[in-house]
């Protein structure tokens, strides 16, 4: 594979990286230099454009992004390379995603309609409200911060949802081995040069990672943690994933069938056992017969309409149909007139993104088991009436959802005592055919207790369940937890125009809204939608932890003005100013045209676009 192409972007994305951290790079000494330094301080945006003719990979880090053209460049399509940027990432952001996670996917094949991947792990039997009620506090928890369901440690667990995910992936779309996709993420597993937010994550971290022998054994050598740039080396994992391919190697059959019996050897054989075995010593829910018992699932996507464009989103086992209430609540709006981040025009998108996480905390949860009014919250109809709600002087103080016959299980309101959440990662792949893949892989993050030698973490994501009765997210034996996830695919005319994903938890699907419009509405580049200052409400019920419901708060970025955020607090919403670059959420965008892609990589969390 030929890098210079790969090194010339690195290369510009790293000097362009001291700006987003709001240093000043030495002036070189040499006019060549000079003179691309001033070409690049002309330019609207902080990072480069990145334009290619043929594919493109977006992710977390240099080698998620690297993965996924290597398989590209190797003749795979966008499945096959989303899959082997997706187990990169699995090992090279544990900060923010790790092999025991979960992962909502949305796959559109040339010609074919968009289909979603569920690779979310399930509640274990033993979870049950009952339990949850009558549980003592964890080491690290207070009366005053006591979760209804842990934030960390194991008995947060659900079954892991990511691996299976993509192994379904493969098999359904892709056209290469377990063995081929898997060679960049075994590679790193092997070794790779430790990133700042990583080193950064287990320094945070320390603390609660030496409660677990297994994530000693795991995140530190001689007793030290990695330091940025140092090699981090995970043997356990690389043993794992070594094994999971000589399954491969051994199964008799197809491609499909020798796929199968690498997903056989995680959930029904040596891994499924050990992870089980280790929970069940260390008093965690999750047994052998949860995860064996596991299945990543083909589910129909939701969508909308606006302005010409259809917004494709995962369902109602995520927050994904949030954007699209929101998109039909502000439909009627001629926001260009509005202005871009003008008073009117944020106070407009907070109030309709309260209307639509309302509905969230009161109507949504995994359609298997709760009946959902999907037809309902998602019409035009419904829209109209809702935004009557909202006075253009005035900021909402309550959670107000639908009033809908038959459902009145409202959120319970924990404590103010929040646990901060710093989760997920995202990959969007778009190949020479036109075949397109988004994903918002996450859970599993650090702190991690790590099963026992297998090297794979169990994740979290329990704690996104409820122990309210009735609820339809509460917590029940085998079901998923309504997780923040949201990948975004936008057609126009039946094919693809954008590829979209974010980190970011509670914060996506808004951060994804203002992204967006930008894009259709205001006609920003990607770069330029993506760099746009950002606001956060956080007058939602939070989807971790405590749960909690903080009534008004609005963050804005300081590059938004002070007359702005001024008058803003005049209308009554709780502004908080942050730095200029603060928002939690960092999208990737992937623009598909006729002849180019154009990439969006956020320098909020260094994200990274290679075009080829």
């Amino acid at each position: 594979m030929n890098l210079r192409p790969l090194a010339a972007i690195v290369s510009l994305i790293a000097v362009t990286s001291l700006q987003a951290q709001n240093t000043k790079p030495a002036t070189p000494d040499f006019p060549e230099a000079i003179g691309a330094q001033r070409r690049m301080a002309s330019t609207k945006t902080m990072f480069p454009a990145v334009r290619s003719m043929h594919e493109m990979v977006g992710g977390g880090n240099n080698f998620v992004a690297e993965a996924g053209l290597r398989i590209l460049h190797e003749g795979g399509n966008a499945i096959d390379a989303g899959v082997a940027s997706v187990l990169a990432a699995a090992v090279t952001e544990e900060d923010h995603f790790s092999m025991g996670g979960e992962m909502p996917l949305l796959v559109k094949m040339n010609g074919k309609p968009v289909e979603v991947v569920s690779g979310v792990g399930i509640a274990p039997a033993k979870a049950t409200i009952d339990f949850f009620n009558h549980r003592p506090l964890e080491p690290w928890e207070t009366s005053d911060r006591k979760p209804p369901i842990p934030a960390q440690g194991i008995l947060a667990a659900t079954t892991p949802g990511m691996f299976d995910g993509v192994m379904l992936a493969l098999e359904r779309y892709g056209t290469m081995s377990f063995a081929q996709v898997v060679a960049p993420a075994l590679e790193y597993a092997d070794g790779f040069p430790a990133t700042e937010v990583f080193a950064d994550t287990l320094v945070r971290d320390e603390s609660m990672l030496r409660r677990w022998p297994s994530s000693v054994k795991f995140f530190f050598t001689n007793d030290q943690l990695p330091k940025p740039g140092e090699l981090f080396h995970q043997p356990d994992l690389a043993r794992t994933l070594r094994l999971m391919m000589n399954a491969e190697a051994k199964a008799k059959g197809n491609r499909v069938a020798k796929i199968d019996a690498v997903r056989e050897y995680f959930y029904r054989g040596p891994v499924a056992k050990e992870m089980g075995a280790y929970s069940e010593a260390h008093g965690g829910l999750v047994t052998y017969k949860d995860i064996a018992a596991f299945h990543a699932e083909i589910d129909t996507p939701r969508s909308t309409t606006f302005h010409g464009y259809e917004i494709v989103k995962p369902g109602f086992w995520t927050q994904g149909p949030v954007l699209l209430e929101m998109f039909n609540l502000l439909e009627s709006y001629d926001l260009k007139a509005i202005k871009h981040n003008s008073p009117e025009y944020l106070h407009l998108l907070v109030e309709a993104a309260k209307l639509a996480f309302a509905d969230r905390d009161m109507y949504y949860g995994d359609p298997k088991f709760s009946r959902i009014p999907e037809q309902t919250l998602l019409s035009k109809e419904y829209a109209a009436e809702r935004r009557r709600l909202i006075d253009s002087s005035h900021a909402s103080m309550e959670s107000r959802p639908g009033k809908l016959e038959g459902y009145n299980i409202p959120m319970p309101n924990g404590k103010v005592a929040k646990v901060e959440v710093h989760d997920t990662t995202c990959v969007d792949v778009v190949d020479r055919q036109g075949n397109v893949f988004s994903a918002t892989p996450s859970g599993a993050w650090l702190p991690a207790v790590i099963a026992g030698d297998t090297g794979i973490a169990y994740g979290t994501r329990l704690q996104s369940l409820v122990t309210t009765p009735g609820h339809p997210n509460v917590i029940e034996a085998g079901k998923r937890p309504r997780v923040t996830l949201s990948p975004t695919l936008i057609l126009k005319d039946g094919k693809p125009v954008y590829a979209i994903s974010t980190p970011g938890a509670d914060n996506q699907d808004q951060a994804l809204l203002q992204v967006i419009l930008n894009l259709i509405v205001f006609g920003m580049s990607p770069q330029e939608a993506v760099e746009a200052p950002r606001f956060q409400t956080e007058a939602f019920y939070s989807s971790f932890a405590m749960h909690d419901f903080q009534a008004g708060k609005l963050n804005l970025e300081s590059r938004i003005p002070k007359t702005t955020a001024d008058k803003l607090e005049g209308w009554g919403h709780l502004v908080t100013v942050a730095g200029p670059w603060s928002n939690a959420s960092a999208p990737v965008v992937i623009k598909i045209g006729n002849s180019v892609l154009e990439g969006g990589a956020d320098p909020r969390r260094n994200r990274f676009i290679f075009g080829d």
